[in-house]
């Protein structure tokens, strides 16, 4: 299941999915919100928390989500990933190097500074 963040910042499409993750969550959730803040802001701002093992995410919520990234390419700003998956953080900071726009990963305890970072491009100071 994917639900979005309600603390989140205005300018930030931010989801937690917890559970088993579909490709209706993305069709009915995800993607409208999206696309709402593409609309808003001319760019997206993501965070996704990943509260689930990805084993949860059926084939047709991968696609769907492989689909969204490609529709919104260019609108890419900042995309998070706040997860405690070391392999999910390897791939993320690998895959900033190929997208555009910038994509980080945090640990779930940062998760305020994910959504802080994703607001402004800045993290807060410890």
């Amino acid at each position: 299941m994917i639900t979005i963040i309600p603390e989140a910042p205005e300018n930030v499409a931010a989801f937690s999915a917890t559970g088993e993750v579909t490709k209706e969550n993305f069709e009915n959730l995800v993607i409208p919100h999206v696309k709402k803040k593409v609309e808003e802001f001319d760019e997206l701002n993501y965070l996704l928390y990943l509260d689930t093992d990805l084993g949860n995410f059926t084939a047709g919520a991968w696609l769907q989500d492989m689909l969204l990234g490609l529709k919104n390419l260019t609108k890419w700003n900042r995309a998070a990933i706040v997860t405690d998956n070391e392999g999910v953080q390897n791939f993320t900071d690998i895959f900033s190097v190929l997208m555009p726009g910038e994509f980080k990963s945090f640990p779930k305890e940062n998760l305020y500074n994910a959504l802080y970072w994703c607001k402004n491009g800045n993290e807060v100071e410890v």
